[in-house]
């Protein structure tokens, strides 16, 4: 099953992994550790243990792609978390490779209103 534009997810592995693993090693630390199908459409996000190199697996239309990026002296601010997985949103992982939290607890808030003046 593809995920469809308003189902998007990018699942964050909260620990580290090694960053020798190819594409095959993460779709099945993926499938077999998390439980989860690397075929969806979502984004698999991993980091390494000193933090200074992210890899993003996901699967688009008939392939795997791997995206990888290491920092030369800064190191991301990877979530601590006693979850496996944390399930992020678009803006938050963006948040995470341009060096900020994916808690950005001064952000300014939802507002849902019924009716307009």
């Amino acid at each position: 099953m593809i995920a469809e534009p308003g189902q998007f997810r990018v699942f964050l592995a909260v620990g580290h992994v090694d960053m020798r693993k190819s594409i095959d090693s993460l779709a099945i630390l993926v499938s077999q550790g998390f439980a989860l199908d690397p075929l969806a459409g979502h984004m698999f996000a991993f980091s390494n243990r000193r933090r200074t190199m992210v890899k993003i697996l996901y699967w688009d239309r008939n392939g795997f792609c791997l995206w990888q990026k290491r920092l030369e002296r800064e190191r991301f601010r990877w979530p601590e978390s006693r979850e496996e997985v944390l399930v992020l949103g678009h803006r938050e992982l963006r948040w995470l490779l341009d060096g900020l939290d994916i808690e950005q607890g001064k952000a300014h808030g939802t507002y849902r209103y019924t009716t307009v003046y």
